[in-house]
């Protein structure tokens, strides 16, 4: 591995400075590795030149560079930076790497190519995915630092690149990279790509700003000379150890001030900040920045609304300063931040600055909690070891797909081809027959995976199933499919209820649409009449059989329901000017049951209907199959009437209310029958359509006059229209 038995293919005025950066930072072995790593990228990368004719390998180098110097990192990300392009394009396996300088180089480099595959697009919606997608890339912290320095080595040199890809970088970097950078704490790598992004998206106003900068710099040097001044001698004075920064605002965040603000740039007040950097041990560093912060106080007013301690609770993402606005004698107001050299460190290094590790147990986490994590990780231990023991996944159950067209989508884990055709479109979902999972044909049952990309493949004549259900996983899918299926049982619903009303009719029956669709169901065992005239319109219930069914109904020799009272009371044939069948609890037994076709109930006009099979059938005078059995067989009608207090027990009876469909107005349809009439509902099966409520209510009671009494209360509630007794 000795560089020394190979010249580097390049010329010296490009490595020479590298080499002397990385044998100032790194041990003598360190040293020699990395010159070998630099020597083989020159090697491997020989005669590949940049968008202005310069060696490829520069790239790498300066990269590098940026990697040592400006984010700290140690030889391993030093030596993976200097491969990263010879593995991204193919000219040697990340493998081979490992093996010549170590295990730890193969995870960087993986994850810096895969970020390096992510074709971004620039869509504003579309930033939060591609942001979080480049992070999930990151198996091993390191990659999303050196991808910063690898961004920022391009930003640098993005003059030689064609206008298009100028514009794409920038976008990029303003909405991608300079974002992560700030949530890791890179305030000077965010600044740097924010002001270059600017002056290829907005040249304009970069220029100006720029220019107006320029023009006043003279008086803004002059004014802090002035302002420091009494702050320096009283701190002289007391004995602090400490170096002052002027940090003029960043051209991109004046820009983006007078933008929200709608301000021009002489109204843009806070220009610059001053920083007070206090060279002390650890242990005084809270006391001191206090203390300076009380000598600047001494001199000039603070505004209380302006203070930030971000001492006692650091920023989210590490950060830790006293910042104060004050105002002087003029009027002018002033920015001064107070901090360690160990905090000037962090805030310009970021995490960084913290690059040592202690053990963190493996569970998936979100960006912030990623980025939280991996600050505090760095604290203690070594580096050595980390990629082994460093879980970064992000947002545990979340992976993100491509379209064919670059859009970016984030799907739950475990989702299929089907959930990513319902997530693109309903109609696209609802008319897939498969996929293409990264150019190779899948089913819509196929999972998927982090950064694949998905195109859909669809039918005309393909309609969603109910097993569909069974492979799809996000909401959104499975509410598509079954608002796809409810619908198409609504309109084989509507066929099934057509189909039997034009048979009813067909058939010349004697029972009402209503009462038919009632026994119906209840002989199906069906909840509702929605269920019967599906299974009708599939023909799943043959209309011979319906006839069949309801003609036995009608002629009431329908064979009760498990549970069905059939009547076993007394009966008597009392004599004289009025012969009639009495129901009474006295004289002989004879068999009768109530007719299901009109339920009668104590009170009502009834006749008696002797049936072939099952005795007598006790039926209301106005049944709508009265005048039909009167006339075909006169022989078997019997007079009835119910004995005067001799019947004992409930009865049920149906009611039917139309009203208005208002809030509330069911609770008290419920609350006067139940409560202030204290009967018992058996059920109650009512419908909003068009603004109007209806249905029915079945009710439990003991005689004609307590239906007409629940009639005659429902109808003064307010907003009740009818209310009336059915046949059922």
């Amino acid at each position: 591995m000795a560089s020394e038995e190979r010249e580097i293919k390049l010329a010296p005025e490009y490595w020479q400075p590298f080499l002397e950066l990385s044998k100032s930072t790194f041990s003598e072995l360190s040293h020699r590795m990395i010159t070998d790593a630099l020597t083989l990228a020159a090697e491997k990368l020989d005669g590949l030149t940049r968008h202005d004719g310069t060696p490829l390998v520069l790239h790498s180098l300066n990269t590098a560079s940026i990697v040592i110097q400006e984010i700290g990192l140690g030889r391993n990300s030093t030596i993976s930076t200097l491969l990263h392009d010879v593995v991204r394009l193919g000219l040697m396996e990340a493998s081979e790497v490992g093996k010549r300088y170590g295990d730890a180089c193969i995870g960087i480099l993986q994850g810096l190519c895969n970020i390096s595959d992510v074709d971004t697009k620039e869509a504003d919606d579309q930033v939060d995915n591609f942001r979080e997608l480049i992070v999930s890339y990151s198996t091993d912290p390191r990659v999303i630092l050196i991808k910063l320095a690898d961004r920022l080595e391009v930003m640098r040199a993005l003059e030689m690149f064609p206008p298009e890809k100028r514009k794409k970088k920038s976008w990029e970097s303003l909405h991608l990279y300079s974002q992560i950078a700030h949530k890791l704490g890179l305030y000077p790598i965010k600044s740097e790509m924010e002001d270059i992004s600017l002056r290829y998206l907005e040249p304009k106003d970069y220029a100006y700003i720029q220019q107006r900068l320029a023009d006043t710099a003279d008086e803004r040097d002059q004014f802090i000379k002035e302002f420091v001044r009494p702050i320096e001698e009283k701190m002289q004075q007391q004995g602090y150890h400490y170096h002052l920064k002027s940090r003029t605002k960043s051209i991109y965040s004046i820009w983006r001030k007078m933008k929200r603000m709608h301000i021009p740039f002489e109204e843009v007040f806070d220009l610059f900040a001053i920083r007070i950097v206090i060279d002390c041990p650890p242990e005084q560093e809270k006391a001191l920045c206090w203390g300076v912060y009380s000598i600047v106080t001494d001199f000039y007013t603070p505004n209380p609304d302006r203070m930030r301690d971000w001492i006692s609770i650091p920023k989210s993402n590490g950060y830790e300063s006293l910042h104060t606005t004050v105002v002087t004698d003029t009027g002018r107001w002033v920015e001064i931040q107070i901090r360690s050299e160990r905090m000037d460190e962090i805030a310009e290094r970021g995490v960084a600055a913290h690059w040592r590790y202690k053990g963190v147990k493996r569970d998936g986490m979100g960006t912030e909690e990623w980025f939280a994590k991996l600050r505090e990780t760095m604290e203690s231990a070594q580096v050595e070891g980390l990629t082994e023991r460093f879980d970064a996944k992000l947002s545990s159950g979340e992976i993100f797909v491509f379209t064919p067209n670059g859009d970016l989508r984030k799907m739950n884990e475990g989702a299929t081809v089907l959930d990513f055709a319902f997530e693109i479109h309903s109609g696209l979902g609802s008319s897939c027959v498969g996929g293409k999972v990264n150019h190779r044909n899948v089913s819509f049952k196929e999972v998927l995976r982090n950064g694949d990309i998905v195109e859909i493949l669809t039918s005309k004549t393909q309609k969603p199933k109910a097993d569909w259900l069974n492979v799809v996983t996000t909401g959104k899918a499975r509410s598509r499919i079954k608002a796809y299926l409810r619908e198409e049982q609504a309109k084989a619903a509507l066929l099934g209820r057509e189909e039997l009303e034009r048979k009813l009719k067909n058939w010349k029956l004697s029972i009402p649409m209503d009462d038919a669709v009632t026994f119906l169901c209840k002989h199906y065992k069906k909840k509702t009449g929605t269920e019967l005239y599906g299974l009708i319109a599939q023909e799943k219930i043959g209309l011979g059989e319906v006839k069949e069914l309801l003609q036995r109904y009608l002629n009431a020799e329908t064979v009760p329901d498990e549970g069905a009272r059939i009547l076993k009371t007394p009966a008597r044939l009392q004599t004289g000017s009025d012969d009639a069948l009495v129901i009474d609890e006295s004289l002989s037994n004879i068999e009768y049951k109530l007719a299901k076709c009109c339920n009668p109930i104590y009170g009502d006009e009834i006749f008696g209907f002797t049936t072939v099979s099952n005795g007598i059938t006790i039926h209301r005078c106005d049944c709508p199959n009265a005048l039909r059995l009167k006339d075909r067989y006169p022989y078997r009608v019997l007079p009835a009437r119910w004995q005067k207090e001799a019947v004992t027990g409930s009865f049920r009876a149906t009611i039917r209310i139309q009203a208005e469909d208002s809030t509330g107005l069911v609770n008290k349809i419920a609350e006067v029958i139940n409560r202030d009439l204290k009967i018992n509902i058996r059920s109650m099966n009512l419908g909003s359509a068009g603004g109007v409520l209806s249905g029915l209510v079945n009710i439990e009671v003991t005689s004609s006059q307590m239906v007409d009494m629940v009639i005659h209360n429902l109808l003064r509630i307010k907003g009740v229209q009818k209310v009336f007794r059915v046949n059922n």
